[in-house]
């Protein structure tokens, strides 16, 4: 194991700085300099005897903490256990290596850990992944205080290690559902109306004032001699399929992350929240191909695998083939089905292609399709410009909004659904309507 490097303290540096008073009186006396001289060979020499009795790495253990998978966009917690193996105190400095491109907080942090063998320490930081992905913690560096403070040891200890980042699902449990849909967006609150409890018979109660009358079951209140009426819910076991483009379309940014960095999270949200109301789940993401596909299959495994699936999904540079992910996914999807697409309808050339294959898969399929609202770009289609260029991106902008709107509408018009939403509540905007279609019966 390496004896590490020497590092001056500040001590060291100040007690050297010192030494440039009696050097700077040299010109003087040369009494002076040879003072300066001693003074200099004193503090190296000290500097030397303790990086000499500075612990080393063999009398330290360092272990990290850190969860194996960890969550995008959100603190994730990373913990260091230190400990002694010398009968002697330590102090020093921790500086972890986290992975590249993610925000840290306090991956440096100072120590002291009391005599004895049995002296533990325990230092937590938090990183923020902005992205889906590997990531990849280094080794951990060590600076070993030596007793007299004028030099530490820094030491290198083998620490690497590998973690996944998954979308952030922790806000998605039964109980938070419907905090989530109220809080990420006002305009994508939604109140579910007792005429909208689905078409799957549940179970009978008594009659209550107010009860739509065509809900009594006449034969049941005949038996019992009061008046019941038939409560209702949503249809279980039904197929949602997930498509989501990856192409150069979702490649661009929105809210300084990708567009399909936003879908993948809806589509995930979406999942747990279909699955956790007994549907079933499939997801397939595409470019000029498709890249991986899981039939619709119900459960908490199946969650983990479609997890699994999207986790390393990334944008391309080429164009999607809407044709050929469609023909895959529904020659193998028979049962009617809540298709929900996370794409890109703002370019015009591509949206034509989308529109004719949505198109065909009324009346047999709902299709929905779902897109990011760039509110940069919305703003560029009606801010007043100062300039000639200003005028010009404001032009195109407009054309673009032009496109979508048309493109939006011919979908309504044949009986699909659009969402459109911007990042923030892009997310709320599928639940809602999932959970509105799940509501009227529509599937």
């Amino acid at each position: 194991m390496s004896l590490g490097r020497p590092v001056p303290t500040g001590l060291a540096v100040a007690l050297f700085a010192g030494a440039l008073v009696p050097a700077a009186l040299a010109v003087a006396s040369p009494t002076f300099g040879w003072l300066a001289l001693a003074l200099d060979v004193a503090v190296l020499l000290l500097c030397a005897v303790d990086f000499a009795r500075a612990p080393r790495a063999r009398d330290v253990e360092a272990h990290r903490e850190v969860e194996p998978i960890l969550s995008s966009g959100v603190d994730n917690p990373v913990r260091w256990v230190l400990g002694t193996r010398t009968g002697r105190p330590v102090r020093g400095e921790l500086r972890d290596e986290p992975p590249l491109d993610v925000e840290s907080q306090g991956h440096r942090q100072p120590f002291a850990l009391e005599a004895g063998a049995a002296s533990s320490l325990r230092l937590t930081y938090r990183v923020r992944p902005p992205a889906r992905g590997d990531a990849h913690f280094g080794d951990v560096h060590l600076r070993l205080l030596g007793p007299l403070g004028l030099c530490s040891r820094q030491v290198r200890l083998p620490a690497a290690r590998d973690v996944k980042v998954y979308p952030d699902l922790s806000a998605l449990s039964r109980e938070a559902l419907t905090l989530a849909r109220a809080s990420e967006a006002v305009s994508a609150r939604t109140q579910r109306r007792k005429t909208m409890e689905g078409r799957e018979f549940e179970s009978l109660r008594e009659y209550r004032p107010g009860d739509d009358f065509r809900h009594i079951d006449w034969k049941a209140s005949a038996r019992h001699a009061h008046t019941l009426v038939r409560t209702w819910q949503p249809e279980r076991h039904q197929p949602v399929l997930l498509l989501l483009d990856c192409g150069r379309h979702m490649a661009g940014r929105v809210q300084g992350r990708r567009k399909l960095d936003h879908a993948v999270d809806a589509a995930l949200r979406l999942a747990r929240v279909s699955l956790d109301a007994g549907d079933v789940v499939g997801v397939m993401s595409f470019a000029s191909d498709v890249r991986a596909f899981l039939p619709p299959r119900k459960g908490a495994e199946h969650l983990r695998l479609i997890t699994e699936s999207l986790y390393r999904a990334e944008a391309g540079l080429e164009e999607s083939d809407y044709g050929r992910a469609f023909d895959f996914a529904f020659a193998r999807q028979t049962r009617r089905a809540l298709v929900v697409l996370f794409t890109d309808l703002v370019d015009p050339d591509a949206s034509a292609t989308l529109l004719t294959r949505t198109l065909a898969l009324r009346p047999r399929h709902l299709p929905v399709v779902a897109s990011l609202l760039d509110e940069d770009l919305v703003a560029a289609a009606t801010d007043v410009p100062g300039d000639a260029p200003a005028a010009y991106a404001r032009q195109a902008a407009s054309r673009m909004e032009a496109e979508y709107r048309l493109t939006a509408t011919t979908l309504r018009d044949a009986g699909a659904l659009v969402v459109r939403a911007p990042a923030r509540a892009f997310g709320a905007a599928a639940l809602n309507v999932y959970l509105d279609v799940k509501a009227r019966g529509r599937l």
